[in-house]
């Protein structure tokens, strides 16, 4: 769920004004400029290498687009069936291997949406995918469960195989939990968020540069997870925790997919890659969290509810809580100012985490235009030309380390194909021809060990 803008009638003159010439169909900004395609490094090509892209897309919700809540944006412009046209055609267009949705409230990625739009929209664009509701879906008739909102993750058939998909409800993980904090079930245990995993296997057709001469590398495992956290900055404390969960039950989803692998004799070093809507700011204990790798007991965010007792099942001692992922966020703060871009509130809320032992961004999406914002006086999104907020977009590489980078968390505004001086399949073409060793080469030469090598664009 996105932060609400400001209604109309609390909108200055000037800003109201604006908005009643728009919704007349007075619509003069021009397309936005292309977003930069920002280049990291470059891949190795002395050995195989696998090379793939990823995108984390928050859709805005249909319950929630309206004029009340968006007063600066044309009422046709916030019809889903004008939004979702464009949203497609963003993803089309930056043809990510890996996609990642999440869905706010009611409509936008919805069971319906889903299973009857965007996976045979997908599907002829090569793709597979998977989808769950939030936990409330359970508790309803078949009529009114189709209209749910969740998370779904896309993934290129043609690169990628499924082995198996995980949900992890938050709210059943918190019931678990719950001994010794009323807080636990009166904060925690209400929210129905979900995080959705898919474990996938690369495919022979994943592999440049060759395919690896020992075959059980050919199927480089990978854990992609996509997680819609809990909205609200007066629940800061809920946010935390259930990323916590959301860690906790990767660990164990890992830990037994490793086990399983090595058991049927196939490559066990699972590779992790998080994407979602967090809905915390990079000061956050959210972030703290996943990107050190520990959060103190005593926290702000926990808000001094005294939850210790009943997280003593998390990782960690008796001053923290930990994890070993070893995680690092695909974007920066100087790079990509924000991921929410509305009236009363612009900032970084989405992300994508990949594991920095393994995994090397090659490149990334840079943000859209701040000129072209100022100079057409665009005060938030959704817009005409952007059907909801700003998606992120990231090469990785996979070597002896799996090499990650990090997708937009918005999708960019729709643009008409011949409007698009590049193409992002171009600067993903571009990027592979001109490609030197890297530091994991050095690392091989070192060691004497030169495993395939995985690379992800984000």
């Amino acid at each position: 769920m996105r932060r609400r803008p400001r209604p109309l009638h609390r909108l200055d003159a000037s800003h109201t004004s604006a908005c009643l010439a728009a919704d007349a169909g007075n619509i003069t900004a021009t397309l936005p400029p292309q977003r930069p395609w920002i280049p990291l490094t470059r891949p190795n090509r002395t050995r195989p290498t696998c090379i793939f892209t990823v995108m984390c897309y928050n859709v805005l919700c249909d319950k929630y687009a309206t004029r009340q809540m968006y007063g600066y944006c044309p009422s046709w412009a916030l019809e889903w069936d004008y939004r979702k046209k464009g949203i497609l055609d963003e993803i089309r267009h930056y043809a990510a291997d890996l996609i990642s949705l999440q869905a706010s409230i009611h409509r936008e990625v919805e069971t319906d949406q889903f299973y009857n739009f965007f996976l045979p929209e997908l599907k002829s664009e090569g793709y597979d995918g998977i989808f769950s509701p939030k936990s409330r879906a359970k508790t309803m008739g078949e009529s009114e469960r189709k209209y749910v909102d969740g998370c779904a993750i896309f993934f290129r058939s043609a690169k990628f195989t499924l082995v198996k998909e995980h949900l992890i409800e938050f709210n059943q993980l918190a019931m678990a939990n719950s001994e010794g904090s009323d807080n636990m079930l009166n904060r925690v245990m209400p929210k129905d968020n979900i995080g959705l995993a898919a474990l996938l296997k690369t495919t022979e057709a994943a592999w440049e540069n060759g395919i690896p001469t020992d075959s059980s590398m050919l199927g480089q495992p990978i854990l992609v997870c996509t997680a819609h956290i809990h909205w609200d900055p007066e629940f800061c404390d809920v946010k935390l925790i259930q990323t916590m969960m959301l860690s906790n039950e990767l660990r164990s989803i890992l830990d037994d997919s490793a086990r399983t692998l090595r058991h049927a004799g196939q490559r066990d070093n699972v590779q992790l890659l998080l994407c979602g809507d967090f809905n915390s700011l990079p000061d956050s204990g959210v972030v703290e969290f996943l990107s050190a790798g520990r959060v103190p007991t005593e926290h702000r965010d926990f808000k001094a509810l005294g939850y210790a007792t009943s997280l003593r099942r998390m990782a960690g001692s008796e001053h923290e809580f930990t994890h070993n992922f070893k995680l690092a966020s695909a974007y920066s703060e100087d790079i990509m100012p924000y991921t929410n871009y509305t009236f009363d509130f612009k900032g970084i809320i989405d992300y994508i985490f990949y594991s920095k032992q393994s995994m090397t961004p090659l490149g990334l999406l840079g943000p859209l235009s701040q000129d072209w914002f100022r100079e057409h006086k665009v005060v938030g999104c959704p817009h005409p030309h952007i059907p909801s907020d700003v998606s992120d977009e990231r090469q990785l590489e996979r070597a002896d380390r799996t090499q990650v980078a990090r997708v937009p968390a918005r999708p960019p505004p729709p643009r008409p194909l011949a409007a698009r001086p590049l193409t992002r399949r171009a600067d993903a073409d571009a990027l592979r021809r001109h490609v030197t060793p890297t530091r994991r080469a050095d690392h091989g030469a070192r060691t004497g060990k030169f495993d395939p090598e995985l690379v992800l664009v984000v």
